[in-house]
């Protein structure tokens, strides 16, 4: 069966700390009910804890930056791998994240590696 990426697209926020218990109640609610099609995700902290990294050639140093790739107003900020039968069944699951209620939810199939 194929599998399926939903990232979330949200604010910038720590997922962390107290003041986010009851959305991340919501997304505990979600998992419960979407358990059977689940394979995987996070929540991720804020993007003041990213490191982008860079090789200017193939076997080069890395090059490190601070913070995120491209700053914007919505973050990536987590991630759900599906198992689904199809796009549509995926999408439906998708929208039922709480990110896509004040957010976005992008779906990508995954190419096995």
């Amino acid at each position: 069966m194929p599998q399926y990426i939903a990232l979330t697209y949200t604010a910038d926020l720590d997922w962390s700390l107290p003041e986010q218990g009851s959305t991340m109640a919501q997304y505990g609610e979600f998992g419960e009910a979407a358990a059977a099609v689940i394979r995987g995700g996070n929540a991720l902290y804020p993007t003041a804890t990213a490191t982008t990294v860079r090789v200017n050639e193939k076997g080069g140093d890395p090059i490190q930056a601070d913070g995120p790739f491209a700053e914007s107003k919505e973050v990536l900020s987590g991630y759900f791998i599906f198992e689904c039968a199809d796009l549509d069944e995926a999408v439906s699951w998708a929208a039922k994240i709480p990110a896509a209620w004040n957010g976005a939810v992008e779906v990508r199939p995954i190419i096995p590696m």
